[in-house]
């Protein structure tokens, strides 16, 4: 919090950013400006509500401060930037991004708000340090419903993909020198982000379809097709990293894509050596790297799914109720700065857990968690409240839904005549 104090004007949003982020690192069940008010002791939720959508702070700076953090306790030789996008199941149309769209949350076309993030991944753990709302061009067309939600009047529509290329850009101008780059079929599959990485040099493993083009000498080739082709002997059973229940081991291959243009092209091949499935990923890098390496690189791709799930399980990052431009960003920067909070913690424990040689038997202790790490959190700093606090809460929150549910009959009723 020291790191991002200079960003506010006054005394009190820097207060109360504050205690919305400890709000976010506590265990409650339900995390929006209700509840964290009611934790932090406040009357009402004004004050919080206040530093979301009209307190004078820069959002966009403090993000800066928190990938300066991040960079800080999770840096290390071998910096994977790893972009992906979430979906937030929402109601109505007039939350800003809203439109029905499909979503991997849901698994399919949902009335729902979609964002890409940037994590950045190392052997010492990985946090989202970016963020960029997806605004759908049934939106853009429309500037009425862009200045009622407070999208900024210059913002046009942009692909996932340039969302994608944009946050890069600026973790790079941040001074971030990623050894790669990777993502998912959308990210993989386009061909303009992949010029743009090629051309700064930048290496990349970036998941595509089966029916993803490939030219080659003699023609195009379907991504499925030029697999088959890969000889037999060619197959390596390697780990894609460490899970949950142990190594990830898969058979893989490369294939080589011609190309006239300088550096070194690939088509990375996963097989599962249980049903046989296959995934395919574009590679390329300036000099020649290994089969291994492509496959570690693969395999850190999962990183940020592991980030969304923690970030939306242990910071709130999808529990937002807010339905403007200001709002939604700041939100989400204080989520991803709580996560990132655990994440360093876990970092900081770990390594000193390694340098000590404690908790390495399985008879003994698994190091600290980032869940386990929140738990601690929120039991060592519990900060219990009167029984009037917990009433007067009660009677406000009894208050507020009454005169909510009488004008929305008074809408109704007007509606109807």
């Amino acid at each position: 919090m020291d790191r991002i104090a200079s960003r506010f004007r006054r005394v009190e949003p820097r207060r109360h950013a504050r205690e919305f982020v400890l709000g976010l690192l506590t265990g409650l069940p339900r995390k929006n400006c209700w509840t964290l008010a009611e934790h932090a002791g406040h009357t009402s939720p004004d004050r919080l509500q206040h530093l979301l959508a009209r307190a004078k702070w820069d959002a966009d700076a403090v993000r800066d401060d928190l990938r300066d953090f991040v960079v800080d306790h999770l840096g290390a030789d071998d910096v994977v930037l790893v972009v992906d996008e979430t979906g937030d199941l929402k109601k109505g149309s007039h939350t800003v991004g809203v439109q029905r769209q499909y979503t991997g949350t849901a698994g399919r076309i949902e009335n729902s708000q979609v964002a890409v993030y940037l994590a950045y991944s190392t052997p010492n753990g990985h946090a989202a340090i970016d963020r960029e709302l997806y605004v759908p061009r049934s939106w853009t067309d429309d500037p009425g419903r862009c200045q009622a939600a407070g999208i900024p009047e210059d913002h046009a529509f942009a692909t996932k993909p340039q969302l994608a290329v944009r946050m890069i850009e600026r973790a790079q101008a941040a001074g971030i020198t990623p050894g790669w780059v990777t993502g998912d079929e959308v990210y993989g599959g386009n061909t303009t982000l992949r010029d743009t990485l090629e051309q700064r040099g930048q290496a990349y493993v970036l998941a595509v379809r089966c029916d993803h083009q490939i030219t080659t000498r003699g023609g195009k080739i379907r991504a499925d097709r030029l697999a088959r082709k890969i000889p037999k002997r060619a197959w390596q059973k390697l780990s894609a990293g460490a899970g949950a229940k142990g190594h990830r081991h898969y058979d893989w291959a490369l294939a080589v894509i011609a190309d006239d243009r300088p550096g070194h092209r690939h088509l990375l091949v996963r097989r599962n050596r249980r049903t046989g499935e296959l995934a395919y990923y574009r590679c390329y890098s300036a000099t020649k790297n290994p089969l291994t390496a492509l496959v570690r690189v693969a395999g850190r791709r999962w990183t940020i799914e592991e980030t969304f799930q923690s970030s939306k399980t242990l910071a709130g990052l999808d529990e937002h109720q807010v339905r403007r431009w200001t709002s939604w960003h700041r939100w989400v920067t204080l989520a991803m700065l709580a996560h990132a909070f655990l994440a360093a913690i876990t970092a900081i424990t770990a390594i000193t857990a390694t340098e000590h040689s404690t908790c390495q038997s399985p008879d003994e202790l698994i190091r600290l968690t980032r869940n386990e790490i929140q738990h601690l959190y929120t039991t060592l700093n519990a900060k219990p409240h009167t029984t009037g606090h917990r009433i007067r809460w009660s009677f406000w929150r009894r208050r507020h839904q009454a005169s909510a549910r009488a004008h929305h009959y008074e809408r109704q009723a007007t509606q109807a005549t």
